[in-house]
């Protein structure tokens, strides 16, 4: 049993989705959660400074003793989880689209998946894609612009409303009914799919596999916590903390959230 933190980082607030997730199914687990807003969105940045921040947040963590680190980013899982896992000692979680329950469940074998750049040119998203979707289409969507709209934390907007709209009409209009959400920040954006998207279409992101992930990683490494209270969280970031704590507002574990310009 070990009674140090999980360490999450993402570019901003988005991997907040994933830390949910842990938390409800890990409730005395206790987490340092890194939001790296300043440098948000990673899917547009060159693979080489990917990395530099990957290493930036995941030396941070460690720092504050974390015994696994949750990488709360497909962009940075893609280019960097394999370097990470290289070059430290401890366990590190990636996040993947979920593109392998889609391809198994769609009837139309047309499915979409919405991502950033990073995440959609990268050698590991086209292996996954590659392994799991015979037989099926893949339309590729980049998602330009979202995750900017969404750091500044207004998911109600009709600008964000109308660009989320231009992505997904020409995916709908080729038949697909699966969506797959292939960034962190886009579960925020399931409000706003469910007003677009008819019913036959289903959204899938990773949250919950992540956290089951997690959950089988601790155990086998022996490092579930061993205390029976409800864990307290951390959160950082080097952007704006009011908005990272109006996404936590609802939130019902004890938590803080601190600016640090890291």
């Amino acid at each position: 049993m070990d009674d140090k933190r999980i360490g999450i980082f993402d570019s901003g607030i988005g991997g907040t989705s994933i830390w949910g997730e842990i938390q409800e199914l890990l409730p005395f687990e206790e987490c340092i959660y890194l939001a790296d807003s300043k440098n948000a969105p990673y899917g547009e940045k060159p693979a080489e400074q990917i990395l530099a921040l990957s290493i930036k947040n995941t030396e941070y963590l460690l720092s504050q003793g974390c015994k696994l680190i949750v990488v709360a980013c497909n962009t940075a899982t893609t280019n960097a989880i394999d370097y990470l896992r290289s070059n430290y000692d401890v366990p590190f979680i990636g996040i993947e689209p979920a593109i392998k329950p889609a391809a198994i469940n769609t009837r139309s074998k047309i499915v979409g998946v919405l991502a950033t750049k990073g995440t959609l040119s990268s050698s590991l998203f086209h292996s996954t894609s590659k392994n799991h979707t015979e037989g099926i289409t893949v339309l590729e969507q980049r998602g330009t612009g979202l995750v900017e709209m969404i750091e500044s934390g207004n998911l109600d907007s009709e600008d964000l409303y109308r660009l989320l709209e231009r992505y997904i009409t020409p995916m709908l209009e080729k038949g697909m009914d699966y969506l797959v959400l292939g960034c962190t920040h886009y579960p925020y954006l399931i409000p706003l799919l469910k007003k677009m998207l008819p019913e036959n279409v289903t959204i899938i992101d990773s949250g919950q596999a992540v956290a089951r992930q997690t959950k089988s990683v601790l155990e086998h490494n022996d490092l579930l916590t061993s205390s029976a209270v409800m864990g307290a969280h951390q959160f950082f970031t080097n952007g704006d903390e009011n908005v990272l704590a109006t996404i936590l507002q609802s939130v019902k574990a004890k938590h803080s959230v601190t600016f640090k310009d890291f």
